[in-house]
């Protein structure tokens, strides 16, 4: 079963990043954890850990498929002999795939602390005062170092991707809202992609969020801020079961306008976001053929706007810390 989805994600791949350029090689799970993936051209052979596959997300095994493809890709089809492994072949396909060209295959977190996550854990620990104009005073002005780091520093990033959450069968209007509220206030491109889990044998869907290393940190730690604040507000309301999806689709969308009105006073201020070309670039190139979804309205029940009153309370805290290195979960809910 295993080796039946990595084919349809190696079909998958090859159509959308070469092409159909590629011939489907012997796909095989080795059992090794001295590496993670190989392409061994004389048997045309790609090899995946299977200890990789039980024990890492699917994403980070969907990323090492296509660095060894990328390795077929310069063997057979550019036919290149005479560059190392990871030569200056390899890295331009990579780079044209906007995946890792790192040796592992699994893409890197930053070593180093980056200086504006510092200051934004800074200012979102001001933000705990129990004095409420305190607080608001430092959730905007993290907001507005954000926006300004932002604007000065909107081209020549180097980007990165996570993923949040953990696979679900069906993506819930919350969570397309608090998707929303990512890609719309914290300069992060988003995208829902269809994920694997092993274990299970079952197919779902995962949020993507690609970015600089910074806006990364910070829209993950509001990522897992906001679900479990909504998770906390419904406890408290004292509604029934069946109102939960309405009431937290209430909360993001209360947030979201909260937000909106921030936004709205720093282009008073004259600070106003036009976007960020690379950062675009990098998404599409790591996603270049999109299918967007329409869905439905979401019903303003009483639920609905009982969470979204809630919603438009909400003070965003708590400090940002790093957790393990591990694309899907670089940070640690704040204590």
């Amino acid at each position: 079963m295993l080796v039946r989805e990595l084919l349809a994600e190696y079909k998958n791949i090859s159509w959308m990043f070469f092409r159909e350029q590629l011939r489907v090689p012997t796909i095989a799970l080795v059992n090794t954890t001295s590496r993670l993936g190989a392409w061994i051209k004389d048997t045309r052979t790609l090899e995946i850990s299977r200890p990789l596959v039980i024990a890492q997300p699917w994403g980070v095994v969907i990323e090492v498929l296509k660095h060894e493809m990328a390795h077929q890709y310069v063997s057979e089809v550019l036919k290149v002999t005479d560059e190392t492994a990871h030569g200056p072949a390899f890295q331009q396909v990579c780079e044209r795939i906007g995946i890792d060209a790192a040796s592992s295959g699994i893409p890197k977190a930053e070593e180093n602390r980056n200086p504006l996550v510092d200051k934004i854990a800074k200012l979102l620990a001001l933000a705990e005062s129990p004095n409420r104009h305190e607080a608001e005073a430092a959730m905007a002005a993290a907001q507005k170092l954000m926006l300004k780091h932002n604007i000065e520093h909107a081209t020549g990033n180097l980007y990165g991707f996570r993923h949040l959450g953990t696979p679900t069968k069906r993506t819930e209007a919350w969570q397309r809202i608090l998707a929303m509220i990512l890609g719309k206030h914290f300069f992060v491109e988003v995208v829902w992609i269809p994920t694997y889990r092993p274990l299970e044998g079952k197919r779902g869907s995962i949020l993507e969020i690609c970015g600089a290393e910074e806006n990364l940190a910070l829209a993950e730690h509001v990522f897992h801020f906001l679900v479990e604040t909504a998770q906390r507000l419904f406890e408290e309301s004292g509604l029934p079961r069946r109102e939960r999806r309405n009431y937290l689709s209430g909360v993001m969308s209360g947030f979201d306008e909260k937000l909106n009105r921030q936004a709205k006073q720093l282009v008073e201020q004259g600070l106003v976001w036009v976007g960020d070309a690379d950062l675009k670039g990098y998404y599409e190139a790591r996603h270049p053929k999109m299918r967007w979804i329409r869905y439905g309205p979401t019903y303003r029940t009483r639920a609905f706007e009982s969470g979204k009153a809630a919603g438009k309370e909400i003070v965003l805290h708590k400090p940002v810390r790093e957790g393990p290195l591990s694309r899907g979960r670089l940070l640690t809910k704040g204590s």
